[in-house]
């Protein structure tokens, strides 16, 4: 949308419209913010074979919402919640003694639940892949360890690229090889949409 386009025309009562303007605004702004957002990663991602995903870091009450506006935007839904996925992150690893025994023991625990594994260097990528992992998540490494993380995996599991990443760098990291790129500022810090309400004279 430019500036001055005409998003959507609302007919009522007066007070009724009035009384609903802020609250409606405030909910399609907001979530049209995640939808350009979101719609910025997919374009510059575009052509790296990356996709991007959200996270659970969204407003409570608002995940459905938006979920569906990152989906709106061209990306990807990552988990709803702890019953879609177990992740294997790294206060997990600490308290069973690794990632891979953290690993095993969400895989025990819960026979068929998807297991998504993060690692912070090259030495964990390789012992979750040797453990059985397909899908990993990619987290705070370089560009260049990013690249060879891809190499080391060799189709084995879907990689997952995340922590701290920026617009800027979305074709760099994209082009790694990585199949995912999660944002979790695509919710939790989204720039709202400039949406106002204007009556027009009858």
């Amino acid at each position: 949308m430019a500036a001055g386009d005409v998003v959507m025309t609302v007919e009522g009562p007066v007070a009724g419209v009035l009384t609903a303007e802020r609250t409606a605004l405030n909910f399609a702004s907001h979530l049209s913010g995640v939808a350009t957002a979101t719609a910025r990663w997919v374009a510059a991602l575009e052509g790296t074979g990356a996709r991007v995903l959200d996270t659970r870091k969204t407003l409570p009450g608002w995940r459905s919402l938006q979920k569906y506006a990152v989906r709106c935007g061209g990306g990807v839904n990552h988990r709803f919640s702890l019953a879609d996925r177990a992740m294997v992150k790294d206060n997990h690893a600490v308290a069973a003694g690794g990632v891979v025994a953290a690993y095993r023991a969400v895989v025990a625990a819960a026979p068929g639940l998807r297991v998504e594994v993060e690692v912070t260097d090259l030495d964990e990528l390789r012992a979750v892949l040797d453990a059985g992992c397909t899908e990993v998540l990619l987290d705070n490494m370089s560009t260049d360890d990013m690249a060879e993380a891809v190499r080391i995996t060799d189709g084995r599991a879907t990689l997952e690229a995340s922590g701290g990443l920026t617009l800027d760098r979305a074709r760099e990291v994209g082009a790694t090889g990585v199949d995912f790129v999660s944002v979790g500022a695509l919710t939790h810090s989204v720039t709202v949409f400039d949406l106002g309400l204007d009556f027009r004279a009858p």
